[in-house]
C-alpha cells in the first residue's frame, strides 16, 4: 500500500504539516514541576459534583504548583450538545471558586493554546490524521450501518467480542483501488485506528491514584474522524492535550477501559503522554450497602442543588478537600482559623477506590464555616442566595442592611461561636423572629407554669425593661421582678430548696423570651431585644398577655 498516496486521496486540502501546527503550540514556559491540567467536559447542560471534584483536583494542582489550569469544551457530539450549557458549567463552577486560568469564558475565549472548542479545531486535527494514514497507522472505512449491524449480529453468534478488529475489520487491508473506487462514487468514510495491540497482551501502566495496573492492550481499530471529518474524543482529546502541552489528565475511572487505546494513539502520533489520574466515584450508603450516586435517584449529584440549598462556596470547597485527601481534617482541627486553599493538597493521599459521600457531615462542615464568617458576609451571601430563591426575604434583609447584618452578629465570633446556620435556605426560619412579616407565635411556656404566672411575669417585665440597659443591668432587672411573682432569683438557691418557688430566673427569662421570640432557644435575649427597640419588644410582650387572656 502507498500510505502517501492514500493520505494525499484522502486529505487533499490538507498542507500544514505536524511541524507547522506544533511550531503554533509551543512549549509553556514554567516553573519546573508545574502542572498544566484542564477540565474537558461535554456541553450536556448537566453539572454535577463528580466534574467539580475533578475540576478542584486538577485545580490545586494547578495553581499549588504554579501551573496552569484551562477549559476546554469537547463539543464534536453535536447531537449531545445543550445551548448555552458552557455558560452555565462555567458559572456554576465560580459560584464553587474554581476559575480557570485560560481556554472557553462566557464571552469567548482566553488563552494562546486555542481555539478550545473541539468543534473549531478540524483543521488541526486532519493534519494529524493525515499524518496516521501516511504513517499506516489509519485507513478509511466504508461500511454502512447496516454492515456493521450484521458484524455485531454474527460476532454475537459466535461469541466473539464485540467490535471491529481482525477478520472483521473489512476495509482495513483493503488495495488503493478499492479505496480509490469508493471515494470516487462518494461513499461516506469514517477514519480508523490501525491498532497493533493483541487481547494476548498485557501493557504496565502507573496512574497517579490507581498505582500499578496492568491492562489488557486494545486491538479495536476504533474510528478516529467521523463521516463528517469530526474527530472523536479519543482522537481529540489526544491532540489536544498535546498541543495544549497538557502534564496531568484527571478524569472518572470509567475511562480505564480505554486508557490502552489511548497510549497507543500517543505513541502512534509521536507524542509523549501525559501523567493520567483515574478517579473513583462518589458513593453513598444505600441502606447496609455503597453505591454510586446517580443522576436519577440523587438530586445532591446536581451542583444546582448546593446552590439551591444555599450552600456557601466555601462549604462546599471545604467539604470536597475532607473528601479527597484523607489528612484534610487532622490539619483542619491543627489550623482551625487557616483558609482551607492554604491546605497542602496531594493526589497521593486521594481513595483510589473513591469516596463516600455524606450529606450529614457536609452540613456539619458547612455549620463550622459559616460560624466563622463575619455578621457582613453572612448577610451579603444570604441576600446574594435569597435574591434568586425566597423574593420576600430579599426584600427583608435589604431593606435594611444593618439591622440584617445586626442579626447576625449575635453570638457571632469568640471561641466558640453559634453553629445554627448549615444552609442559606434555612435563614428564613432563622431570621424570622426579627421581622414581623414572618413572625409566628408560639406560647411555649414552662409547664409548670399557669398563664397567670406567665401574664403577671410579662406585666411586671414591661414596667422595669428599658432598651438603653446594659446587660448586666438588664439582667439584674429580671431578677428584681422574681420574688414578688414567687421565683427564685438565683438557680443555685432554687435547687437546694425547689418546694419554696414557682421556679426560678430561667424560668423567669423564658417566659420573655419565648414571648418576643416564639422560641425557647434563641441567641442572646438582650442582644435581640436590643436590636428590636423598644416598640418592637413592647408589642410583642402586649401581643403575648392579649393571647393568654384569649
Amino acid at each position: 500500500m502507498d500510505y502517501h498516496a492514500l493520505s494525499e486521496l484522502l486529505f487533499p486540502d490538507v498542507k500544514k504539516t505536524p511541524e507547522e501546527i506544533e511550531a503554533q503550540f509551543p512549549p509553556r514556559q514554567l516553573p519546573e514541576g508545574a502542572v498544566v491540567s484542564r477540565m474537558a467536559p461535554s456541553p450536556t447542560g448537566f453539572v454535577h459534583l463528580g466534574n467539580l471534584l475533578q475540576g478542584l483536583t486538577s485545580e490545586r494542582m494547578c495553581h499549588q504548583s504554579g501551573g496552569v489550569f484551562y477549559l476546554r469544551i469537547e463539543d464534536t457530539d453535536a447531537k449531545r450538545e445543550v445551548e448555552g450549557a458552557a455558560e452555565t458549567l462555567i458559572d456554576i463552577l465560580r459560584q464553587f471558586d474554581v476559575v480557570f486560568d485560560e481556554g472557553v469564558t462566557e464571552t469567548g475565549e482566553t488563552g494562546a493554546y486555542g481555539p478550545y472548542r473541539q468543534s473549531r479545531r478540524a483543521s488541526i486535527y486532519h493534519v494529524f490524521a493525515k499524518l496516521l494514514v501516511e504513517n499506516g497507522m489509519a485507513y478509511p472505512c466504508f461500511c454502512t450501518e447496516e454492515e456493521l449491524t450484521q458484524m455485531r449480529a454474527s460476532q454475537e453468534a459466535q461469541k466473539a467480542n464485540f467490535g471491529y478488529y481482525g477478520k472483521w475489520a473489512k476495509w482495513r487491508d483493503r488495495p488503493l483501488e478499492d479505496i480509490q473506487r469508493e471515494l470516487e462514487k462518494g461513499t461516506p468514510w469514517v477514519l480508523r485506528f490501525r491498532s497493533t495491540g493483541s487481547l494476548e497482551n498485557k501493557i504496565k501502566f502507573t496512574d497517579l491514584v490507581k498505582g500499578n495496573l496492568e491492562l489488557t492492550e486494545n486491538d479495536i481499530d476504533h474510528v478516529l474522524l467521523k463521516s463528517d471529518g469530526i474527530p472523536t474524543y479519543h482522537f481529540a482529546h489526544a491532540v489536544d492535550d498535546h498541543l495544549m502541552r497538557t502534564t496531568h489528565v484527571i478524569r472518572s475511572d470509567e475511562w480505564l477501559s480505554t486508557l490502552p487505546f489511548h497510549l497507543q494513539l500517543f505513541k502512534a502520533l509521536g507524542f509523549k503522554p501525559p501523567k493520567y489520574l483515574h478517579i473513583g466515584p462518589l458513593m453513598k450508603m444505600d441502606g447496609n450497602s455503597k453505591r454510586k450516586l446517580s443522576k436519577r435517584k440523587d438530586p445532591e449529584l446536581a451542583l444546582t442543588y448546593y446552590q439551591a440549598e444555599g450552600y456557601p462556596a466555601q462549604s462546599v470547597f471545604e467539604y470536597m478537600l475532607t473528601i479527597l485527601n484523607s489528612n484534610f481534617e487532622d490539619w483542619r482541627r491543627a489550623n482551625p482559623d487557616a483558609p482551607a486553599d492554604t491546605f497542602k493538597f496531594s493526589y497521593k493521599k486521594m481513595n483510589p477506590a473513591g469516596s463516600l459521600f455524606d450529606a450529614a457531615k457536609l452540613r456539619d462542615v458547612s455549620k463550622n464555616v459559616i460560624s466563622k464568617f463575619t455578621a457582613k458576609t453572612v448577610y451579603e451571601q444570604a441576600a446574594q442566595w435569597a435574591k434568586q430563591y425566597d423574593a420576600q426575604l430579599y426584600t427583608l434583609l435589604t431593606s435594611d442592611p444593618a439591622y440584617a447584618t445586626g442579626i447576625f452578629d449575635i453570638d457571632r465570633g469568640g471561641k466558640k461561636p453559634r453553629k445554627d446556620i448549615a444552609v442559606f435556605s434555612e435563614i428564613r426560619d432563622y431570621v424570622s423572629y426579627f421581622y414581623d412579616e414572618l413572625f409566628t407565635p408560639a406560647d411555649v411556656y414552662p409547664q409548670q407554669l399557669q398563664p397567670s404566672d406567665v401574664r403577671a411575669i410579662l406585666s411586671a417585665y414591661q414596667t422595669v425593661y428599658d432598651e438603653t440597659d446594659d446587660k448586666d443591668t438588664w439582667f439584674a432587672k429580671i431578677k428584681s421582678i422574681c420574688e414578688p411573682l414567687g421565683f427564685c432569683p438565683d438557680v443555685k438557691a432554687y435547687k437546694a430548696n425547689p418546694d419554696a418557688y414557682k421556679g426560678h430566673v430561667g424560668d423567669v427569662s423564658t417566659v420573655i423570651r419565648v414571648a418576643v421570640t416564639g422560641r425557647t432557644n434563641t441567641p442572646d435575649l438582650w442582644a435581640i431585644l436590643k436590636l428590636y427597640g423598644r416598640q418592637r419588644v413592647m408589642q410583642r410582650l402586649e401581643q403575648a398577655i392579649l393571647r393568654l387572656e384569649k
